[in-house]
């Protein structure tokens, strides 16, 4: 019983590592590493900050969804995010999500 419990374990940890691969790899693929890294500023602001600051905020996953589609200004500086109207709605779900999953 305890090796099946283990085997799920490892299973779901390697899951989890494959799934944050694609996340990133489609944040690549997306254009959001061009301005974004996940842990310090670039043009635009960490990946992981952006996380923290919205990490008690339940309605995160809309607002950031919203910035992402149609661009912002002002939020983290003077450099604007442009709008990302070539990310399907789906493509913005996921990366929105992966964002947020960040610590």
């Amino acid at each position: 019983m305890k090796a099946a419990w283990m085997g799920v374990v490892a299973a779901s940890a390697l899951l989890m590592v494959g799934t944050a691969q694609a996340n990133a790899d489609l944040a690549k693929a997306s254009g959001c590493m061009n301005c974004h890294t996940v842990d310090k500023k670039l043009v635009g602001p960490a990946l992981k900050d952006i996380a923290a600051k919205y990490k008690d905020d339940a309605g995160a996953q809309a607002k950031l969804e919203e910035k992402v589609k149609k661009g912002s200004t002002g939020v983290w500086g003077p450099i604007a995010m442009p709008p990302n109207s070539n990310v399907s709605d789906a493509n913005i779900k996921t990366l929105v999500s992966f964002i947020l999953s960040l610590k």
